[in-house]
């Protein structure tokens, strides 16, 4: 296949890049910086790219790790929707279009939960009870980014929009070597308590999904999570067995708001309670290689060396 990868000069499109050459395939990138320019927002000579494509994969977007200040969430606003429309309005105008357009999205769609999993179905957040009025944010870029891809008018086009969970990869500059990182410094401890949950993915069992989604006929949302999210403390817990590290810290909630200071991220990526589960995956037939987190976090402290296995 021609797989053009949107973004994709990103931590999540450069394993997808390995993977899908790895397996044969032809991958064309498109970026700001590197691989065939875009400005992520107006259609160019980059276009022509997905004109007779096999499938493109939008990974565009301003990352989330950062100060949640109004300017920065604007950016992370705008950059996921205009990209998301101008590569509609790319495939419209295709004369062969692309057969299939992965769109991503995110598993903080879904109400901050202590109690039953989400799967698609599940409720999406913005309104619950107790939590900064602010995360509604992240929910509002979510929605507007997915309702970007499905007002598309790209008839000839199936859509899937990807929500997925904290991606794990070995790859230097991903959320696994920050937290790899931390635990080794003895930093690895519950946050807050620990009760939210952590939903996950391995880097391995998203490339094969995302392989499962471009051959299978699954429209609209797709759950790309582990089947078995589990609480911060534990999920930290066995994160530090599998590095050998016997000790970690815990930190409260006012802790929890330093070090995101310190590393100009937002608490939020840290206290809210993501449980999320894959259920049309499972259900369409996908099996993972790592559906539970003490494996998956062994596999991946031993690897360390990024690249992705299938």
């Amino acid at each position: 296949m021609k797989i053009v990868i949107p973004g994709g000069t990103g931590h999540i499109g450069s394993f997808l890049t390995r993977y899908f050459e790895a397996q044969g395939h032809e991958v064309v990138v498109i970026g700001r910086s590197s691989g065939v320019r875009w400005d992520g927002r107006t259609l160019g000579p980059w276009a022509k790219e997905l004109d007779g494509a096999d499938a493109v994969i939008n990974l565009a977007g301003r990352s989330v790790s950062c100060r949640y200040t109004p300017a920065n969430l604007q950016e992370m606003m705008d950059s996921r929707v205009d990209s998301a429309r101008v590569i509609g309005e790319a495939i419209a105008t295709a004369g062969t279009p692309p057969r299939v357009w992965l769109q991503m999205s995110t598993a903080t769609i879904y109400a901050h939960t202590f109690g039953p999993a989400h799967d698609e179905y599940g409720v999406i957040g913005g309104y619950e009870p107790g939590v900064p009025a602010y995360w509604k944010y992240s929910i509002d870029i979510a929605t507007a980014w997915e309702a970007e891809q499905e007002q598309a008018r790209t008839p000839d086009t199936r859509k899937v929009a990807l929500r997925t969970a904290i991606v794990m990869s070995p790859d230097r500059g991903g959320a696994f070597d920050m937290l790899r990182r931390m635990a080794r410094l003895g930093l690895g401890g519950p946050i807050a308590g620990g009760r939210q949950y952590m939903s996950w993915i391995h880097e391995t069992d998203l490339a094969r999904a995302v392989t499962f989604l471009l051959e299978s006929d699954l429209t609209g949302p797709v759950n790309l999570a582990a089947p078995n999210p589990l609480p911060q403390r534990d999920f930290i817990r066995s994160l530090r067995q599998a590095i050998g590290m016997p000790i970690g810290l815990p930190a409260t909630k006012w802790m929890a708001e330093l070090g995101a200071l310190a590393l100009r991220s937002d608490t939020e990526l840290l206290l809210k309670s993501r449980r999320v589960i894959p259920g049309r995956l499972t259900q369409a037939g996908f099996t993972f290689n790592y559906p539970a987190w003490p494996a998956a976090a062994g596999d991946l402290v031993a690897s360390g060396n990024g690249r992705v296995r299938v």
